[in-house]
C-alpha cells in the first residue's frame, strides 16, 4: 500500500489559527480545522480584547498581538490534529500569517529555539519554552496606522513617491513593517537595542518548526515591509537607510537585525524534534519558508481574485513590472513567486460585522442579515464608516455617515455599508486592473452569502466563481506541496462554484451614468476631502 503524502497549511491570521491538510496524490483537501483565539480556552488568557482581537493600544492607532499567542495556538492546533489524522504522513509544513506582523527576538532567541531540538523539550510547552526570546512582548500587526510621520520620512528619504514606488512596488503603506520598525525604535529604543532579529510572523512559525531563530524571510512577504527591492528580491540599501536615519547604528544595525531573504516556495530544514517526539511527525517531515496570507491566498489562482476577509483585498495578475503609481495598491509576488498586485481595504468585513451588531446580531448571525439584503433594493444605499485609518485609499477614521435617507434600519445600513465598501474597492482599483469578462475569484467567509455575491458580480460586471474554503490556509498547504516535489506548477485544488454571472439590471444600476458608481465617487470625495489622514 502506498504511503500517504501530506501537505499541512497553516494560518495565523488576525482572529485564529487556521489549518488545512491536503493528499498530495490525490489532490485533495482531507482535513480542516481552525482555532478562534476568543473562543478557545487555550488561547483567551493572553490579553487580547472580544472586540477585535487585539491588545489593548499603547497609544491610538497602535495595533499588536501577544507573541505568545501564536506560539500556544501552534500547540493547540497540533494537539487538536493529532487526533484527526495520522501527522506522520505529513511530509510538508508550509505556513501563511497575516501580513506586515513582525515580531523582536534578542539576543537569547538563537539558544532558545535551538531548545526544540532537543529530546527533553517535549516536557514543557512552546510558549513557556520561547517567552524568554522576546524582546518585545508585543507583535505589531497589520492594523497599525499610527506611523504617518515615519512613512513620510521613508518617503522622501527615497526620493519621493514615484521613487519609492518603483524600487518597493509600494508607496511605504502606514500598516507596513518598515515604518513600523522605525516607530518602534524611536518610541522603544531599549527594544530595539535588545533585538538581534526581526521576524515576521510567517518566518516565526518556520523558526519556530525548525528550531532556527534566524530562519529567511521569503521575497513575497518581504513585500509588504517597504525594505526590499521589489524586481530585485534583495534588501533596499535606500529603502534601510531611510527607515533608520537618525537611529543608533543606521542601516547597517538594521540589516543586522534583517535575516536573509529566501523564496516563498523554499524549503528552510526539517521539523524541530520537540514536534516530532509531541505529536507524532515524522523525523522528515519538511519546513517550507511560509509567506504571507495575501501571497498564500492568491496561489489558489492563476486570475484575479477577491478576499473578503478581515480586510478587503483586490488581487491582480501582473507582469511583475506594473505598478499602481497612484499609491494605493502595493506589488507582490505570491506563494509561488507569481507577480501580482493588490489593494488592501482595513475597513473592510469587520465593519460590516460591527453594522449588524448595531441591531442586536451576532458576528455569526448571517441568516437574518441575508434576508434583509434580499428585501433590500440593489444599489440604492450608501453608508460610509471608517472606524480605523484607511490605505485604500489613504484617508482617516471617521463615524457611520448615511447619504440619501433618514431612517436606519439593517436592511438599508447592511446593504450600504457592503455596496459601499465593495464600490471603493472596484473605483480605487481601476488604475491596475483590466477590463476583462474573465472571472473574478472569490474567497472569504462573506462569499457564502448569494446576495453579497450578487452584488461583487453587478460591480466587477463579471463572472464570478466563488472558492471553496480553505483560503490562505489551503493556498500555503498547495504552495507547501510545491516546495515539497520542488516545482511551482500549481495543485489545481480548488473547487469552484458554477460562475455566477452579473444581473444585467444589476449591472445598469451601478454603472449607468448617474449610477450607484457616480454617486459613491462623489460622496466619497465630500467626506474624504474632510477626513485627511493624519
Amino acid at each position: 500500500m502506498k504511503e500517504k503524502r501530506l501537505s499541512l497549511g497553516l494560518d495565523i491570521s488576525t482572529q485564529g489559527l487556521s489549518a488545512v491538510v491536503v493528499d498530495i496524490d490525490r489532490r485533495e483537501k482531507i482535513h480542516e480545522h481552525s482555532l478562534d483565539y476568543c473562543r478557545d480556552a487555550r488561547l483567551n488568557t493572553f490579553g487580547i480584547r472580544k472586540e477585535d482581537y487585539i491588545l489593548p493600544p499603547e497609544s491610538e492607532d497602535e495595533a499588536s498581538q501577544p507573541p505568545a499567542l501564536f506560539f500556544a495556538a501552534l500547540d493547540a492546533v497540533f494537539s487538536d490534529l493529532e487526533n484527526a489524522i495520522n501527522l506522520s504522513d505529513v511530509v510538508v509544513i508550509n505556513n501563511s500569517s497575516q501580513q506586515h506582523g513582525h515580531v523582536y527576538l534578542n539576543q537569547k532567541a538563537s539558544s532558545i529555539f535551538s531548545q526544540l531540538l532537543k529530546e527533553n523539550s517535549t516536557k514543557s510547552d512552546l510558549a513557556t519554552i520561547l517567552k524568554d526570546a522576546l524582546a518585545y512582548q508585543r507583535a505589531p500587526i497589520w492594523m497599525t496606522s499610527n506611523t504617518t510621520e515615519q512613512a513620510e520620512y521613508i518617503r522622501r528619504h527615497v526620493g519621493g513617491k514615484e521613487a519609492v514606488i518603483k524600487l518597493s512596488g509600494s508607496d511605504v503603506p502606514l500598516r507596513f513593517t518598515g515604518a513600523v520598525i522605525r516607530r518602534i525604535a524611536q518610541q522603544h529604543p531599549d527594544v530595539y537595542s535588545q533585538t538581534k532579529t526581526i521576524q515576521l510572523i510567517s518566518s516565526l512559525v518556520t523558526a519556530v518548526l525548525t528550531g532556527n531563530a534566524g530562519t529567511a524571510i521569503d521575497f513575497a512577504n518581504a513585500c509588504g515591509m517597504a525594505l526590499m527591492d521589489y524586481r530585485q528580491k534583495e534588501w533596499s540599501d535606500a529603502l534601510i537607510n531611510g527607515a533608520t536615519d537618525g537611529l543608533p547604528g543606521g542601516g547597517d544595525t538594521l540589516k543586522k537585525k534583517l535575516p536573509p531573504i529566501t523564496a516563498p516556495y523554499a524549503i528552510a530544514g526539517n521539523i524541530a524534534s520537540y514536534f516530532i517526539k509531541k505529536y507524532g511527525f515524522s523525523p522528515t517531515c519538511r519546513i517550507a519558508a511560509g509567506s504571507g496570507d495575501n501571497p498564500q491566498s492568491k496561489v489558489l489562482v492563476d486570475g484575479d481574485l477577491l478576499s473578503l476577509g478581515s480586510s478587503l483585498v483586490n488581487m491582480v495578475s501582473t507582469d511583475g513590472n506594473t505598478f499602481d503609481l497612484n499609491g494605493y495598491a502595493n506589488a507582490m509576488y505570491d506563494g509561488l513567486g507569481r507577480p501580482f498586485i493588490f489593494g488592501c481595504r482595513t475597513n473592510g468585513t469587520m465593519v460590516w460585522d460591527r453594522v449588524r451588531t448595531l441591531y442586536g446580531l451576532t458576528k455569526d448571525e448571517y441568516v437574518p442579515a441575508e434576508q434583509a439584503l434580499r428585501d433590500t433594493p440593489i444599489g440604492k444605499y450608501l453608508v460610509f464608516w471608517q472606524p480605523r485609518d484607511e490605505s485604500f485609499p489613504p484617508s482617516g477614521k471617521f463615524e457611520i455617515t448615511r447619504i440619501g435617507y433618514e431612517t436606519p434600519g439593517l436592511g438599508t445600513d447592511y446593504a450600504g455599508i457592503i455596496e459601499s465598501t465593495l464600490a471603493s474597492v472596484y473605483y480605487h482599483s481601476k488604475g491596475f486592473t483590466r477590463d476583462t469578462k474573465e472571472p473574478l475569484y472569490v474567497t472569504g467567509g462573506a462569499g457564502n452569502s448569494p446576495e453579497i455575491i450578487r452584488r461583487v458580480a453587478a460591480i466587477w460586471n463579471r463572472p464570478v466563481l466563488t472558492l471553496d474554503e480553505g483560503g490562505a490556509a489551503l493556498g500555503a498547504a498547495a504552495a507547501g506541496a510545491c516546495a515539497y516535489q520542488q516545482t511551482q506548477q500549481s495543485l489545481e485544488l480548488l473547487k469552484t462554484t458554477h460562475p455566477i454571472q452579473p444581473k444585467l439590471e444589476d449591472v445598469k444600476t451601478f454603472h449607468r451614468p448617474g449610477g450607484y458608481l457616480d454617486a459613491f465617487a462623489k460622496e466619497e470625495a465630500k467626506l474624504l476631502e474632510h477626513s485627511p489622514l493624519k
